[in-house]
């Protein structure tokens, strides 16, 4: 299964190995069990400290294996094959079973170490998944650090059974001790703040103790790190809250027109990007949700940014840069059918839907590429876009329209997204040429109609356009002196990835300007 290159690689990889592992393969008659059995039997040569038994017992998936450190009760298990998009938790889980140190920070090690309780984790993945690795290596990684945490990283594909039981509808889809947990990306601070009752109380305590800040940004996408990294590069105290690093861009497949790059991925991105920040002297607080902007009430004076964790931060200046999220569509039935048949990832959830009938609904660049490649996994692709022709790019809609199964409707509001026994099984729409009504029979819709700004927590605190956009003029100054504002929250035309970055840095640079002029002895 492996070429020559690849094992070349995964050897020296295997060097790194500071403990024995054991690997404890489960074999069925499948075909999938013989391409197991083969990419096990690969692997067990590459070190000494590697070793391939069968499982005896008749207690697991099959086909799967676990990777044990010999003589301990550390080590996690794959169900299916972990190529594509999870050959790296392969190579992570090998390396980390074996001793090889985690990257992760100490604090994050420390708090997954003391977790105390008995936890059971499963997750079920797809192969052309790009959040699914993150929860993948986050749950395998704290498998390692505390025998207390077992996790075993699930094929959906392989395990149809499972997923029908279980009515898995979008990926990567989370269980804790057998009950549903958590769906979408997560990472370890992630779970571990959740399993940890009193991570909120700590963090807040931490983060009262901090100083104010010359420069604050809140938000940690594109706009959000070039920020950070133009304003630390002047020499003045920076400091960064976000939700989750990385925002909406984590969840992004393809890039192909960031300038001098040809092609990467959103999670390859972002990790460049919080590497890049972290070369700078930047305070970078994750997981942190902004509720609440208290503005300055006087010339010297900083302003405050209240959290959800009940603690607040203090700066200078501010620069807003909370991004946007995928727009909801807001007809009857997407709510309750979300997860179940409505989905907004067509690369993380597509595979679930394979030989099926779903629907896209939007015409942009987003939705046609979606069509597109959603068109190669699934029985047949229904298009809708509400104006009267397609908005995507030529080179888009000549691919769409090659495709044989796939329809494309124009003119087309939807009106609601009907199911039975809690699943999608068609949608309604009206044709606004006519007024005529029609039913389509399907089993998913993935919703892809543009972003909407988060600025909720903003309302009556700063000045916001007519769609929620924050209001910026030409030096990405707010109606607010001392706060700025950039990226796709903004009311700057075309969100765009490498707009955003450049909007970041003018806004920190727009900021130290204000901070420089204004500095009180």
């Amino acid at each position: 299964m492996l070429d020559a290159n690849i094992k070349q690689q995964l050897k020296a990889y295997m060097e790194k190995l500071q403990q024995p592992i054991e690997l404890v393969a489960a074999y069925d008659d499948s075909d999938k069990s013989q391409e197991l059995r083969q990419l096990l039997e690969e692997i067990e040569p590459l070190s000494e400290k590697i070793s391939l038994r069968t499982e005896e017992s008749n207690d697991v998936r099959r086909p799967s294996f676990a990777i044990n450190r010999v003589g301990t009760d550390i080590g996690v298990r794959f169900a299916g094959i972990p190529m594509g998009h999870e050959f790296t938790s392969l190579v992570l889980a090998l390396l980390q079973v074996g001793g090889h140190p985690s990257k992760a920070s100490q604090d994050v090690i420390e708090q997954v170490q003391q977790l105390d309780g008995d936890f059971e984790f499963e997750t079920y993945f797809s192969l052309s998944c790009q959040n699914c690795p993150d929860v993948v290596q986050a749950l395998n990684l704290m498998s390692v650090l505390n025998p207390s945490v077992r996790h075993t990283a699930i094929d959906g594909a392989l395990f149809q059974d499972e997923v029908e039981k279980r009515e898995i509808m979008s990926v990567p889809s989370v269980y804790l001790n057998g009950e549903p947990w958590g769906q979408g990306r997560v990472t370890v601070e992630e779970i571990a703040a959740r399993l940890d009752t009193k991570s909120d109380e700590k963090e807040a305590e931490k983060i009262g103790q901090k100083d104010t800040f010359e420069v604050l940004v809140i938000g940690g996408g594109p706009a959000g790190s070039a920020a950070a990294i133009y304003a630390a590069r002047k020499g003045i105290s920076t400091g960064i809250a976000a939700d989750r690093f990385g925002g909406q861009v984590v969840d992004t497949m393809g890039i192909e027109n960031l300038i001098s790059v040809p092609y990467t991925e959103g999670p390859k991105l972002v990790a460049a990007m919080e590497q890049h920040v972290k070369e700078y002297d930047v305070d970078i607080m994750n997981l942190q949700h902004a509720e609440k902007l208290i503005p300055a009430t006087q010339r010297g004076m900083p302003h405050e940014i209240r959290l959800a964790n009940g603690a607040s931060l203090k700066a200078r200046t501010v620069v807003l840069s909370t991004g946007a999220r995928w727009r909801p569509l807001g007809v009857p039935g997407e709510d309750e059918y979300r997860n179940k048949g409505v989905a907004y990832c067509p690369h993380c959830d597509g595979p679930l839907f394979k030989g099926k009938h779903i629907a896209v609904i939007g015409g942009g660049n987003s939705g046609v590429e979606a069509a597109i490649d959603l068109a190669g996994i699934v029985g047949h692709v229904t298009l809708v876009e509400f104006g009267g022709e397609l908005r995507a790019d030529d080179v888009l809609q000549k691919k769409l329209r090659s495709m044989n199964n796939v329809d494309i409707i124009t003119s087309g509001q939807t009106t609601d997204i009907v199911g039975e026994n809690g699943k999608v099984n068609g949608f309604n729409y009206t044709d606004r040429n006519t007024g005529e009504s029609h039913h389509v029979a399907l089993e998913g819709v993935f919703i892809q109609i543009g972003l909407v700004p988060n600025t909720e927590w903003l309302k009556g605190d700063i000045e916001l356009s007519q769609h929620g956009e924050i209001i910026i003029n030409d030096r990405n100054e707010t109606s607010i002196p001392g706060v700025f504002a950039a990226g796709d929250a903004t009311t700057v035309p075309y969100k765009q990835i490498v707009i955003s970055m450049g909007e970041g840095s003018k806004a920190a640079l727009s900021a130290f300007d204000f901070f420089i002029r204004n500095s009180v002895d």
